[in-house]
């Protein structure tokens, strides 16, 4: 057999290449090396193949009294590790992949003074590639430190969250006072107290025989006052730029300060400022003060701006009573995934409530309150439903506390969206809470598992 070139190839041995196939051969590996080489450049330019920088889009600092929480927002998912680093006490956290640029920089003037957890933070190329940044802190603290998946309007986010290493106790904001009595008085009969020593010039050895003249009380109810979302959080936005998180705390301040003239309620709120407090904590709360009420405040928020009103909301275990109602609890019950909750941590405990026998007379319990609410809220705003509504909202589920979710208006109807900024709806609407509140103390008086010292 012979090939093209008329050379027999019978003889030729495995491997032996003659001078036409040679050249033949090292012309193929000549466009596969081309070919590799464009391949391997491609690969390098291209955003598949070379992976861009992380760049940081954002950083906010949310201070309060009981954590403070940083957050890194990055286009990608962010590398990190951290370290707590003593005498001074500092938290260090090493960006991998990330370089020094403006929004960094901008952290030093995050910080306030009156955080009450950081000093002040600075940030620094540490290495190539690796930018470190030292949280200079005022106190130990027990750091949480997690990232949280895009949500939102939010990309991927590196959150720190600052404790203190002492446990924080809401009771101790209710028995701040110096005796049972000045609790159950309310700030009302203390004001009276301090007015009688004004005019009598009582010394301050007898302010006690002046309290003796308050009315006779003999049990403090107290109310659990939650201001819906905050922090990271804001919850629904209006369309002139109003956020729920703000309208909300503000009612409930107004109302905390009502129910706490009141001779024989208290009242305490899950967060008091501009903070996130995940759901299940503020269900944990109530009951760790052994609320008698928990009202959870809102502004609605709606596709449609036309939607108004005010409406009322329970809990049900058995489905929502409306579609509207279904969609309003699973918007709610996603605080937590734009709040930021560091999912490591959580128990379950509020999934397990729900096997509580109690469950079902609370939901009872809850629908009188709720009907005395509403009754009341219908004389100052057009009501969205004329009953209470009930859905599966994870924020009510404390198995013995009669809890109801209000909201107070929409928020993305834009002449209700005027009307929650307003000072005198705002004063309006806590005045009617309070009268439900009242109303129903008034028919379905608690039992005295919170017996406070017997005046007179």
């Amino acid at each position: 057999m012979r090939d093209r070139t008329g050379e027999s190839i019978a003889g030729r041995g495995p491997g032996v290449l003659t001078e036409p196939d040679a050249a033949l051969a090292q012309g193929i590996d000549r466009r596969r090396l081309l070919k590799f080489a464009g391949a391997t450049l491609a690969l390098l330019v291209s955003p598949v193949g070379h992976a861009a920088p992380a760049s940081l889009l954002a950083v906010r600092v949310w201070p309060s009294s009981e954590y403070t929480r940083i957050t890194l927002e990055g286009s990608t998912t962010l590398r990190y590790s951290h370290m707590l680093v003593p005498d001074p006490d500092r938290l260090v956290v090493d960006l991998e992949g990330i370089h020094l640029d403006s929004v960094l920089q901008s952290l030093p003037s995050k910080v306030m003074e009156s955080d009450p957890y950081i000093r002040l933070i600075r940030a620094g190329q540490n290495r190539p590639g690796v930018v470190r940044v030292v949280v200079e802190l005022k106190a130990p603290v027990n750091p949480q430190v997690f990232t949280l998946a895009p949500v939102g309007n939010y990309g991927h986010r590196l959150v720190l969250d600052l404790h203190s290493t002492e446990e924080h106790d809401p009771l101790l904001a209710l028995i701040m006072k110096d005796s049972p009595m000045d609790a159950a008085a309310g700030d009302a009969g203390q004001d009276n107290a301090q007015a009688s020593v004004s005019d009598n010039g009582n010394p301050p050895a007898e302010r006690s025989t002046a309290r003796r003249a308050d009315p006779n009380v003999n049990r403090l109810f107290t109310v659990v006052l939650d201001p819906g979302h905050g922090g990271e959080d804001p919850g629904a936005i209006g369309a002139a730029g109003s956020y729920e998180k703000n309208v909300t705390l503000s009612i409930a301040r107004r109302l905390k300060r009502k129910i706490d003239a009141e001779p024989n309620m208290r009242a305490v709120l899950t967060r008091d400022g501009d903070y996130f407090v995940p759901l299940q904590q503020r269900v944990t709360r109530a009951r760790r003060v052994r609320a008698d009420l928990f009202v959870s405040i809102h502004a609605d928020a709606f596709v449609k701006p036309e939607a108004n009103g005010s409406s009322v909301y329970v809990l049900s275990e058995r489905g929502a009573s409306s579609t509207a109602a279904r969609w309003l609890a699973q918007k709610e019950n996603d605080a937590d995934l734009v709040g930021g909750v560091n999912l490591a941590r959580q128990d379950g405990h509020i999934a397990r409530t729900l096997l509580d026998l109690s469950q079902t007379a609370t939901i009872n319990d809850s629908l009188k309150l709720g009907r005395a609410m509403l009754g009341e809220i219908g004389g100052i705003n057009r009501l969205h439903k004329q009953d209470v509504e009930q859905a599966g909202f994870a924020v009510l589920k404390a198995p013995d506390i009669p809890s109801v979710l209000v909201e107070t208006a929409f928020i993305s109807n834009p002449q209700e969206e005027r009307r929650l900024n307003d000072e005198a709806y705002q004063e309006k609407m806590a005045n009617a809470l309070l009268r439900g509140i009242r109303r129903y103390f008034e028919t379905n008086p608690p039992a005295g598992t919170t017996r406070v010292a017997q005046l007179g």
